[in-house]
């Protein structure tokens, strides 16, 4: 049994514990909450996970590092660098390896697939952000201070994920109503499985080979807007509603009150352009294949309250 030190439980983080737990490894996950899978292996703790202090006293002697924070997302500019560069001093003094969560907005807008091995050339504030916390955590692993990886992930969709195929879809949906969403709903993009994160992070924090480079999370074939929703229908057992786009004026009105929205403005790109993100790398490299999509759609349906009795979908 080795020692595990999991920040963030948010979705990715709670299934990273709960994946580590299971292989007999002994876990402790912090979070500003204290929240977390309640389990006899996991150690739940309250701590910020920007003061060095507490991130050493919880590592121990951990073997690795997991970052699965989530600051808020019009707070990245300013929450993200000390998290990172806490978890980077702590990954040095404990001798851990510092596995980290990402995403796609680093490599800003690309004509064509989106591949591990694009330059990360994005001009947004979050991308340049995600890019520089890559780049200094790969220069200390190419000075030999610390071993490092990160795994990118398109947008999520699972359980408990803040997902463009969450909340504002799954109830509408299950009550035969209309859904609005962002972009073009026809544009294909990419989707990823929480769960599917989780894996992919605990193999590369495991694994020598995944060591001091970025890999992309095994995910299923693109599917736009409109084809995820209609095959969330056709999981669930009911009627496909319609599908409209959220007009530019309404999402600048609405961003003038909610900084989230204001936010998504300059991400706004990824759904109104093929936004597809290729993982054959590694696939091949570790023989990981993304979870079936109907059992992602599946999982996601029933942390709405959707069940299935006797074969007949029902809305519990």
């Amino acid at each position: 049994m080795t020692h595990h030190l999991v920040v963030g439980a948010g979705p990715i983080g709670c299934a990273t514990a709960r994946r580590l737990v299971s292989s007999g490894e002994r876990v402790v996950l912090v979070s500003r909450s204290g929240r977390g899978p309640e389990h006899p292996g996991i150690e739940r703790r309250r701590l910020d996970a920007a003061d060095v202090t507490q991130l050493l006293e919880a590592a121990g002697d951990a073997t690795a590092l997991y970052n699965c924070a989530n600051p808020a997302y019009h707070r990245w500019p300013t929450d993200w660098p000390p998290i990172a560069e806490a978890l980077l001093t702590a990954a040095e003094r404990t001798g851990a390896v510092l596995a980290t969560v990402s995403n796609l907005y680093g490599y800003g807008p690309v004509d064509g697939p989106l591949t591990q091995n694009l330059p990360l050339a994005s001009t947004g504030r979050k991308g340049r952000v995600r890019a520089r916390m890559y780049a200094e955590a790969l220069a200390a692993h190419q000075a030999g201070r610390v071993r490092m990886t990160e795994v990118r992930a398109s947008d999520y969709v699972g359980p408990g994920a803040q997902s463009h195929l969450g909340d504002r879809v799954i109830p509408r949906l299950l009550a035969g109503r209309g859904v609005t969403v962002l972009g073009d709903p026809d544009q294909p993009h990419s989707w990823t499985y929480t769960e599917d994160v989780a894996r992919m992070l605990v193999t590369a924090a495991g694994d020598p080979r995944a060591w001091g480079r970025a890999w992309h999370v095994p995910s299923n074939p693109a599917r736009t807007q409109r084809e995820a929703i209609a095959d969330l229908a056709r999981v669930a057992g009911t009627d496909m509603v319609s599908v409209r786009p959220l007009s530019r004026t309404l999402v600048r009105a609405l961003g003038l009150v909610n900084p989230v929205m204001r936010e998504l403005q300059e991400t706004r790109y990824q759904f109104e352009r093929p936004f597809v993100m290729v993982s054959h790398e590694a696939e091949q490299e570790f023989g990981l294949q993304p979870t079936p999509w109907d059992e992602v759609l599946t999982a996601t349906l029933r942390s709405y309250g959707w069940a299935t009795d006797a074969g007949r979908p029902v809305n519990a």
